[in-house]
């Protein structure tokens, strides 16, 4: 697995950010990749692991040590440090149908489970699996995979986020004929629409739409399936086209603030903010929707994840005045204590590159009402808590703001249009109930995946579910299935 004695003669390197003064000028990708010799001299650091706890645990639960698609990294390792980059390839692909966007936007928990974590110098696991994919597509490697025969079966996807992606391409590699609906003009999800262009730009979903679509998928864009809007389609109408129907259109009815003042203009949730960037930079219309601009404003993210992160560094592209972050968790510690944690996730005190580009962070932070000048917010009115959450008399402060956005998280799939037309049961906390064996809904031949079925989650668990829907979708229509666990 590497070189044998790497990890004693090889320090860990990592990818490299260009400088803040620079990347805030546009909003193209900034990190610089590692050079060929200096990737293969990191994949060398691999060690041969009595356990590699980075592959992952085939756990259905997030929080586990590893990759939730079950990468077999010690082997692309390895192959990488033989130099022998197309076998690298085709192993990461065997386990993962879009290493190109893990690359770039997986958290890693891989390498917080990776042995030489134990002193803080992780392989630089996704690293190497994007250096890995992106030199596949430069080299023509990553042709269409197309089925050798047809079963005659016809599926249909709604959603075309992460899960339903993997899904169809995986359905369409067993010879069904795949349809995959999506609301917006462009395939992607949260990939497209709310992963800012600076973490990844739109031509990597693009390229893999097309080759899916050379493999037979079918995309019907602008279709709302149970909305209200001209071109929306019935749900009960795809229901009975289709010999199967998999839901996948994510968690996206996003958690609110109802506190005193919520109704004033430039208070918004950050899924109206994001997308509007991304499609100005993309040329897409933003429809009949008022401009959403940090441009000369004090901006104030509420949520303290990976979306508030993007919210930083959108707004500090539009020419934010200053950028403040609230959390109302308290400050992780810097380091966690290797001896409790690991191989599972730590909590510790993460800085993104957008909060490094000049957001001052808050912690322990109650918002407890807004206050504005003829309709329009001016000031958040907070209060510092304690470990149960509750205010600390005397703590009481306030913050400008002429922009505030709120990326608190997800609470669970919209339930108005599709879910309640098809009638589907749902789980305690609002998602669509689909047991982890087959994936089917409570209603026949409907199946769902990724965060609609399982909340708002990680893009590798995304993926992971949406291969697993397909394989137990290609297991019911067939009756027995060669698709990948």
């Amino acid at each position: 697995m590497g070189k044998i004695t790497g990890f004693l003669e090889i320090d860990r390197h990592d990818r490299k950010y260009a400088p803040v003064a620079d990347r805030l000028q546009h909003y193209r990708e900034f990190v610089i990749p590692l050079s060929e010799k200096d990737t293969r001299d990191q994949a060398a650091r691999c060690m041969n692991c009595g356990i590699p706890y980075c592959h992952g645990t085939g756990s259905v639960q997030p929080g586990t040590p590893g990759c939730p698609v079950n990468n077999q990294i010690p082997d692309f390792n390895d192959l990488v440090y033989q130099d022998n980059w197309e076998e690298a390839s085709r192993n990461l692909h065997s386990t993962n149908n879009f290493p190109e966007f893990t690359g770039r936007i997986c958290p890693a928990p891989c390498e917080a489970s990776c042995t030489l974590n134990i002193d803080d110098n992780p392989v630089t696991i996704k690293t190497i699996e994007c250096a890995i994919v992106d030199r596949a597509w430069d080299n023509g490697w990553l042709k269409p995979e197309i089925a050798p025969s047809k079963t005659g079966k016809k599926v249909a996807i709604v959603g075309s986020g992460p899960a339903g992606l993997a899904a169809a391409q995986q359905l369409a590699r067993a010879g069904h004929d795949v349809h995959v609906y999506e609301k917006f003009a462009k395939a992607g999800g949260l990939l497209r629409y709310g992963i800012p262009d600076f973490k990844m730009e739109k031509h990597v979903i693009d390229r893999r739409v097309a080759q899916m679509e050379a493999e037979g998928v079918t995309f019907h864009y602008g279709v709302h399936v149970g909305g209200a809007s001209p071109g929306a389609i019935d749900p009960r109408e795809l229901h009975r086209q289709y010999d199967a129907v998999a839901l996948t259109g994510g968690a996206e009815a996003g958690r609110d603030l109802p506190i005193p003042g919520r109704d004033l203009d430039g208070i918004h949730f950050a899924m109206d903010f994001l997308p509007q960037q991304n499609r100005r930079v993309s040329s897409e219309p933003l429809g009949a929707a008022a401009d959403i601009l940090a441009d000369g404003k004090h901006v104030v993210v509420i949520g303290g994840g990976d979306t508030g992160s993007d919210c930083i560094g959108t707004s500090f592209r539009q020419g934010a005045k200053s950028v403040t972050q609230l959390e109302i968790m308290p400050a992780p510690p810097e380091h966690e204590n290797k001896g409790l944690t690991w191989p599972n996730w730590p909590l510790k005190m993460r800085t993104s590159s957008s909060q490094a580009e000049g957001a001052r962070r808050e912690f322990a932070v109650l918002t407890q009402k807004f206050s504005g000048v003829d309709g329009k917010v001016q000031k958040l009115h907070c209060v510092q808590v304690n470990e149960k959450f509750q205010p600390i008399a005397g703590t009481e402060f306030e913050l400008d703001a002429q922009l505030v956005l709120l990326a608190m998280g997800f609470v669970h799939p919209v339930h108005d249009g599709m879910l309640k037309t098809l009638g589907v049961d749902l789980d305690q906390r609002g998602n669509v109930r689909a047991n982890l064996t087959d994936y089917q809904t409570s209603v026949p031949n409907v199946f769902s995946a990724g965060d609609m079925r399982r909340g708002q989650s990680l893009v590798v668990w995304a993926i992971r579910e949406g291969r697993l829907c397909a394989r137990a979708i290609d297991q019911y229509l067939m009756g027995s299935t060669t698709l990948p666990r």
